[in-house]
């Protein structure tokens, strides 16, 4: 069992993902609505604290048969960081993390994608924060596809990317009396999506 994670046949486990569509070939738009890109990080070195960007938008490019020829580009507004509390979102916002009035946006282009197994990608590409680009690799898993009630063809994934936020020049920190610091360096990046097909 997972560390943190509920018992398997507890109350919270999800229902099995559906894998209805054999083929999901096409360009995709993501749907905002049912999709979150969350952020973690270790507050005083002693608990975690999470949010989410809620203005982003992005498109995806899939290939069934030929995975290497998927793509996909998300761009997110900074701006939009929320975690739930006003004065340390508006922390987040300032110069010394995310510069939100001089770097608006941060943007993701993938520069290459490869099938692990028959539910996993390792999507490689282009991260951008504050200006300063440099290469990540995401893994991420299928989980699931379908048609919608509205008509829609639309594919789940699930992936989650480590970083160090001082790589892209987001050093501001404060020493603990007791050690340690206040705001991790390496933070998670968390990715629920849901695409649909574009018409």
């Amino acid at each position: 069992m997972a560390k943190h994670r509920a018992p398997e046949g507890s109350s919270t486990d999800f229902d099995a993902a559906t894998v209805a569509l054999a083929d999901v070939s096409g360009d995709y738009t993501i749907d905002v609505a049912h999709t979150r890109i969350g952020i973690r990080a270790r507050h005083a070195m002693v608990t975690t604290v999470r949010g989410a960007f809620t203005d982003f938008a992005g498109e995806a490019h899939l290939d069934t048969l030929h995975p290497e020829a998927s793509s996909v580009s998300i761009r997110i507004r900074t701006a939009s960081v929320d975690t739930g509390q006003a004065d340390r979102d508006a922390h987040l916002r300032s110069p010394d993390f995310l510069d939100v009035e001089r770097w608006p946006e941060m943007v993701f282009t993938s520069t290459g994608v490869e099938q692990v197994d028959e539910e996993t990608y390792e999507v490689s590409g282009d991260l951008t924060i504050r200006d300063v680009t440099r290469p990540v690799t995401v893994e991420f898993s299928l989980t699931g596809s379908a048609k919608d009630p509205f008509g829609n063809t639309r594919v789940g994934f699930e992936g989650a990317l480590s970083i160090k936020r001082s790589d892209w020049g987001l050093v501001w920190n404060t020493p603990l009396d007791t050690g340690g610091v206040l705001v991790s360096d390496r933070i998670q990046v968390e990715f629920d999506v849901s695409v649909i097909r574009s018409a």
